[in-house]
């Protein structure tokens, strides 16, 4: 079956930096695109970043861009997300999901979810 499961949360300072790490399993991981979600509690869960099954075509939300890197080591079966600069308000619960395809779709379904690490930042 299919299992996302994210580590490299904690909590850092802000101005800190965190990588977060999704390692999949359960399908053919090179064959999907991967993205990356948080969440607040009372708030809608919102995108950070994605990237396609070959890992040339990134995608990030505008608040995140300059700050963030998504990546994948598709012989890993390992999606990662690369934060510097934190800022308090970057404190959430981070998903990790699966595209349906191998192209993430903007406002497209992600079919699998992780079950979230929290990053909590202090200021």
């Amino acid at each position: 079956q299919v299992q996302l499961v994210e580590s490299g949360g904690g909590l850092v300072q802000a101005g800190g930096s965190l990588r977060l790490s999704c390692a999949a399993s359960g399908f053919t991981f090179k064959t999907y695109a991967m993205g990356w979600f948080r969440q607040n509690p009372g708030k809608e869960r919102e995108f950070v970043a994605a990237i396609n099954w070959g890992g040339a075509t990134t995608y990030y939300a505008d608040s995140m861009k300059g700050r963030f890197t998504i990546s994948r080591d598709n012989a890993k079966n390992t999606v990662y997300l690369q934060m510097n600069s934190l800022r308090p308000e970057d404190t959430a619960v981070y998903y990790c999901a699966r595209s349906g395809s191998g192209y993430f779709t903007p406002g497209g379904g992600m079919d699998y979810w992780g079950k979230g690490t929290l990053v909590t930042v202090s200021s």
